[in-house]
């Protein structure tokens, strides 16, 4: 096993620029796994963490409609891509978060993972004084869930194989909700999109969020950041 996650800090980049990163180490991590099988070897796999921005776009999930998306903007780029869910908006000001993990490292078990992708988030918002909250038979998480004034602060879409994992979450901290007025977000039509910097009526230090949520998931996952 092998509980080393190498970070990656890449900072505004472009959507299929990161796309095509992550699919990189996804695909070098699912080789060894596969020649570690053939040749009956033991080569550790690597586990990696992104965290970046993306200039607006719109991406489509694989079980999404694209009548979900009502209008697209000349300043938003659009993407249909590979992970679970349906369309969501990323843009500046949102903390994208990809984790590149094998699995068999933690443990395997997809539900957990997404679980624990949530608890990392409503810990973070709880150390900003925000009450975060599961929505029963919904990815994410949700600001009073329970209520008919329920909006989503962070959506979750992932892509696995041979239990490795990538894409990931976006969490809305200083987030132009606007562009979320163009889309059916995840393809729920009865509850709206919400952010830090809304719920709390104050810009809050993107850094500062990043750095909390990464602790959360040091502790929660057992990892260990290079």
């Amino acid at each position: 096993m092998n509980k080393k996650v190498r970070f990656h800090d890449l900072g505004l980049i472009d959507y299929k620029k990161c796309w095509d990163y992550q699919e990189a180490l996804f695909s070098e991590t699912i080789n060894i796994k596969s020649t570690n099988r053939k040749n009956n070897t033991s080569f550790k796999t690597k586990n990696h963490l992104i965290f970046c921005e993306h200039p607006n776009v719109y991406t489509l999930g694989k079980s999404g409609k694209e009548e979900h998306l009502l209008l697209n903007k000349k300043d938003v780029s659009f993407y249909n891509i590979n992970r679970g869910g349906d369309i969501t908006y990323h843009g500046p000001g949102q903390i994208v978060g990809y984790p590149i993990l094998d699995l068999d490292n933690f443990f395997t078990d997809i539900g957990r993972y997404l679980r624990l992708i949530e608890e990392a988030v409503i810990l973070t918002l709880k150390d900003f004084g925000l009450n975060g909250e599961r929505s029963e038979g919904e990815t994410g998480v949700w600001i009073d869930s329970r209520s008919t004034k329920a909006r989503k602060i962070c959506a979750i879409g992932v892509r696995t194989s041979r239990w490795v994992t990538m894409h990931g979450f976006a969490l809305n901290v200083n987030t132009d909700l606007s562009y979320f007025n163009n889309i059916i977000p995840c393809g729920i039509y009865n509850k709206s999109v919400t952010s830090i910097e809304k719920e709390l009526a104050v810009k809050i230090s993107i850094k500062d969020v990043e750095n909390t949520i990464k602790k959360h998931l040091v502790n929660l996952f057992d990892i260990e950041l290079i």
